[in-house]
C-alpha cells in the first residue's frame, strides 16, 4: 500500500524542543509543583524535580518548540528532488508559519504528515503547543471525530513495528539497519537543551533537526524498497 502513496502528497517533519524556561527557579510556584507531580513517576528518587528540569523539554506542558523542519519531494521525470525547510524561533510565529503552510499547501484529503514517532510525540506536541498559544489547529492536527482510517499521519516506527505495539525502534537505529548512510550530527536530542540555552545556537539546532527530516525521508523510501536520495538532490530552500 505505501507504494501506492504519492511522494508528492507527504510532508515529513522533525521538530526540536526545549524545556520552557531555562532553569526551574524561573518557574512560578504553582508551575514547580505541578512539574514535581508531572516528573516523579519518570524520576522516582533518584532526582528532585529541580534535578530532573532539564527533561521538561519532552512534555508540551513544561516545553516549547524551538524548531520544526519539513520536507517533501518534488518528482521531475525520472529523478526526484527532497526539499528541506525549517521554521524556527520565537514559538508562537513559527507555530503560525507552520499552520500557514499546512493550511496553504497540504490542506487536501490526499496530503498526509509523516514523521518518526510522530503519532506519539510530534504531532501531539505541535498540536498541544498550538491550543497553549492560542492558535487553531490546522485540519491536518485536528483529530477530533475522525476515524482511525481517516488520520491523516504516517509514522515510520509504527510502520516498522508491523503490529508489535511494544516495540520501540530509534531513528538512527532504523537508518542503520536499512543501510542509510549516518548523517553528519554534532549533536543528539539529549544536547538540545543546553546547545540552545547555554550556547545560543540556533542554526546548530536546525541542522540537526533537517537531518532527521532528511533520514525520515530515507526510511520511508526502504520502506517502499526505493532507492535511497543522493547528496544531490537534496536542497535546503
Amino acid at each position: 500500500m505505501l507504494q501506492k502513496l504519492n511522494l508528492e502528497n507527504l510532508l515529513f517533519l522533525d521538530i526540536e524542543t526545549v524545556p520552557e524556561k531555562e532553569y526551574f527557579e524561573e518557574l512560578d510556584d504553582a508551575k514547580q509543583e505541578l512539574w514535581e507531580q508531572k516528573s516523579h513517576y519518570q524520576r522516582k528518587e533518584e532526582f528532585t524535580a529541580e534535578e530532573f528540569y532539564d527533561r521538561a523539554g519532552i512534555w508540551a506542558e513544561f516545553g516549547k518548540i524551538v524548531c520544526i523542519s519539513v520536507g517533501y519531494f518534488k518528482i521531475n521525470g525520472v529523478e526526484n528532488s527532497f526539499r528541506v525547510t525549517s521554521f524556527y524561533g520565537e514559538e508562537t510565529q513559527l507555530l503560525k508559519d507552520f499552520k500557514n503552510l499546512l493550511d496553504g499547501h497540504y490542506n487536501q484529503a490526499k496530503h498526509l504528515l509523516c514523521a518518526h514517532n510522530g503519532k506519539e510525540f510530534d504531532f501531539p506536541y505541535i498540536a498541544r503547543r498550538m491550543i497553549i498559544n492560542g492558535i487553531s489547529l490546522p485540519w491536518k492536527l485536528d483529530l477530533f471525530g475522525k476515524k482511525p482510517w481517516e488520520v491523516p499521519h504516517l509514522d515510520t516506527m509504527e510502520l516498522w513495528k508491523f503490529g508489535d505495539y511494544k516495540h520501540y525502534t530509534s531513528l538512527k537505529l532504523m537508518a542503520n539497519i536499512l543501510g542509510i548512510p549516518s548523517p553528519k550530527e554534532d549533536i543528539d536530542g539529549s544536547m538540545v537543551r543546553d546547545v540552545y540555552y547555554l550556547e545560543k545556537d540556533i542554526d546548530r539546532i536546525v541542522t540537526y533537526c533537517e537531518l532527521d527530516v532528511v533520514t525520515t525521508a530515507q526510511v520511508f523510501l526502504k520502506l517502499r524498497n526505493e532507492d535511497l536520495l543522493e547528496d544531490h538532490q537534496i536542497k535546503k530552500v
